[in-house]
């Protein structure tokens, strides 16, 4: 079940980041990412009331550290998404499993052999589909997205960590979302803010909406006992990210990129039998 909450996760993920490509055109990365957080946060707000989930929390350190990581790790992602193609936005902020397996390991995990291998051969995968569309004029995108993936790998150590401490899913996306829009709204001061029309509202309200149930979903995924199982499914992401920019943009793929492709699809799979199972601690 675990692997099955990531894959819809990936899936809402990459429609999130069709309407962010689509939103750009009329609003800035950090009018999006302000309108993400703030719009999550009253549903998250409204789901916490309706499920009775206490917002007191033990835990609040992990959470804002969780919340400011998590805010800097999705300007950044949205911001590569306005600048490359769909596709390879995804693939390098989806570098975030390798980076989360490196956490993990500082943590004290052990890691197994088939595990590395799974995340090698995922981002082998990434690498492949990234060359072809990268080129000398998107440098500075690349480094972008890959910072995405960097700081997106340590958020994702938080929420494990949070989810190990037996702290709600709910309660978790509800504080990353207020302190997403704490920050947003402060960068927002200082930026040129653009109007809503019915069309980019609801685009706005598309990317919120994709992005909180894509956040529950990925939370229930990594507080289980797999969370590099979780992390390498992740990787079908970029999958479905390909699709919808075949489909829309008519983004075209070689022979290597599906090959791409398929070393992906082969990561998540060795990496559900591979992973190891540890119990996850509780309070």
């Amino acid at each position: 079940m675990q692997s099955l909450w990531m894959v819809l996760a990936s899936l809402l993920f990459a429609c999130m980041g069709v309407c962010v490509k689509l939103a750009a055109a009329t609003h800035s990365a950090v009018e999006i990412v302000f309108y993400r957080s703030f719009l999550s946060l009253i549903l998250m707000y409204a789901l916490v009331r309706l499920r009775g989930v206490s917002l007191r929390t033990p835990h609040w350190r992990w959470q804002v550290s969780r919340g400011v990581v998590g805010f800097s790790a999705l300007f950044a992602y949205f911001w590569a998404i306005t600048l490359l193609p769909l596709a390879t936005a995804v693939t390098l902020n989806y570098t975030s499993a390798i980076f989360l397996a490196i956490c993990l390991a500082l943590a004290g995990q052990r890691l197994t052999g088939g595990i590395l291998g799974a995340l090698t051969l995922g981002l082998a995968g990434v690498g492949l589909l990234l060359k072809p569309t990268l080129h000398a004029d998107q440098l500075v995108g690349g480094l972008i997205g890959l910072s995405s993936g960097v700081l997106a790998g340590m958020a994702y150590f938080s929420v494990r960590e949070l989810g190990s401490r037996g702290e709600p899913e709910t309660r978790t996306v509800f504080y990353f979302s207020l302190v997403s829009s704490i920050c947003g709204s402060f960068w927002l001061l200082i930026s040129d803010i653009h109007p809503v029309d019915l069309h980019s509202g609801a685009l706005l309200l598309g990317v919120a909406a994709f992005a909180t149930a894509a956040q529950l979903a990925m939370t229930r995924a990594y507080a289980g006992s797999r969370t590099l199982m979780a992390a390498a499914l992740a990787y079908s992401t970029v999958i479905f990210a390909s699709l919808f920019g075949m489909l829309i943009w008519h983004e075209t793929h070689d022979l290597w990129s599906w090959l791409a492709v398929a070393l992906i699809v082969l990561s998540g799979l060795a990496a559900t039998h591979f992973s190891p199972v540890t119990p996850a601690r509780r309070p």
